[in-house]
């Protein structure tokens, strides 16, 4: 089977939409597929790795990222899928990437990946303190509308997370697959708790021993809430000392530093590119303290599980799918009031029952990358072979 992915927003210094896409290039590879890449880029290009190609299209830059670039040429596009005569296109963007891919002429299966719900990304985000999220629905329901009319034009469309798949076909869109992310299980442990990394963290924080280590490893986007989270630490401060440490960057950043000065058991430590570190500083936390309510699946929600990590998140989005109130805490999203209640509650809490509940969720409820391709490839195989098409080629073995 051959599968190219437009993806709109796949950069080399990109976050986890190129971690996915990646592991989309090894999977197929391993699983005797080939997969192409159609991206923007500062120049067209075709750069061959070992699990595929990227195939660049010279584009401008995105305004608000400049890593990431914008499509800006439906023609281009269609020539690259033309060449290439593709078994199954995916679309992975509602935007330039995925209209284009929907007005393709080609008969290769059309599969719209639905990787973020914009309408809670933004407006929900900035609204939702002041009007319920099924009038903020409402207002925004020419966006709908717009999806569902691109959704009409694909065969088959495909989210990571069953919250995400519910919203999507509550408001219409129809032949939604939800096929869970998957994540590299074998770096996260709760064996890796380290006492003088958790001592040097809380210490980071202007903490002692004894006070409460939360973790935050999210990109610097309003999406993210990290300056309520920030909020939520401080009230919670005045009943116990609880020190929080925020891994990532991302365009807010500045926004977030200038919250956090103002709450001196906050530490910022930018992005931790060393991947053992952090697992081990997930492991050394006592929770971790999550703001979006609006992620698709919440891949580091799955690795913090892994670490026996317990959760405190909001009640709404891709986290709260992977939650339980056995190893977790929820709160109303945008809350501070309500996130430092829910801190409160996971401070009180016996940390080595909700480690063991975490860890054992991690086992039944997370799996590997590899089994989220295999599924993916498997609905395609099946979708075409409803269709009676075969693939190019006999490699199928997915399905």
């Amino acid at each position: 089977m051959k599968i190219v992915d437009v993806a709109e927003f796949y950069a080399d210094l990109g976050g986890g939409v190129r971690t996915y896409i990646n592991q989309k290039l090894a999977a197929a590879h391993a699983l005797g597929h080939e997969a192409v890449i159609i991206a923007p880029g500062p120049h067209d290009a075709e750069e061959h790795r070992p699990d595929g190609r990227i195939l660049w299209v010279a584009s401008p830059h995105e305004p608000l990222d400049k890593r990431y670039y914008r499509f800006v040429d439906q023609e281009k596009i269609w020539r690259l899928l033309d060449a290439e005569r593709p078994d199954v296109v995916e679309g992975s963007s509602p935007w330039y990437g995925g209209r284009a891919v929907a007005r393709w002429p080609g008969t290769a299966l059309k599969s719209f990946i639905v990787h973020q719900d914009t309408v809670a990304v933004y407006p929900h985000t900035l609204l939702d303190r002041w009007l319920p999220v099924g009038m903020i629905d409402r207002l925004f329901g020419w966006f709908w509308a717009y999806l569902r009319r691109l959704n009409a034009r694909y065969d088959t469309t495909i989210t990571a997370g069953a919250w995400l798949g519910d919203r999507l076909r509550q408001h219409g869109l129809r032949d939604v697959t939800a096929v869970p992310f998957g994540i590299d299980k074998s770096r996260f442990s709760p064996s890796l708790r380290d006492p003088d990394l958790r001592r040097e963290l809380l210490e980071r924080c202007g903490l002692g021993p004894d006070a409460t280590l939360l973790l935050t490893v999210s990109r610097h986007h309003p999406e993210k809430r990290l300056g309520m989270l920030v909020r939520a630490v401080a009230r919670a401060n005045a009943q116990r000392p609880v020190g929080l440490v925020i891994v990532g960057d991302g365009p807010t950043r500045a926004w977030t530093e200038r919250a956090a000065r103002r709450v001196p058991t906050v530490h910022i430590t930018g992005i931790v590119r060393d991947r053992q570190l952090l697992a081990r500083m997930m492991a050394s936390a006592d929770a971790l303290l999550h703001g979006s309510a609006a992620e698709t699946y919440g891949l580091g929600i799955a690795e913090a599980l892994c670490a026996g990590l317990p959760l405190i998140v909001p009640n709404r989005g891709g986290a709260v799918d992977l939650a339980h109130p056995a190893y977790a805490e929820v709160y109303a999203p945008g809350d501070a009031r309500d996130a430092a209640r829910a801190i409160l509650r996971m401070a009180a809490r016996d940390r080595a029952a909700t480690t063991q509940a975490a860890r054992a969720a991690a086992v039944s409820r997370v799996q590997a990358p590899e089994a989220h391709f295999m599924a993916l490839f498997q609905h395609y195989a099946a979708v075409l072979a409803a269709r009676g098409q075969a693939p190019h080629d006999a490699l199928v073995s997915a399905a």
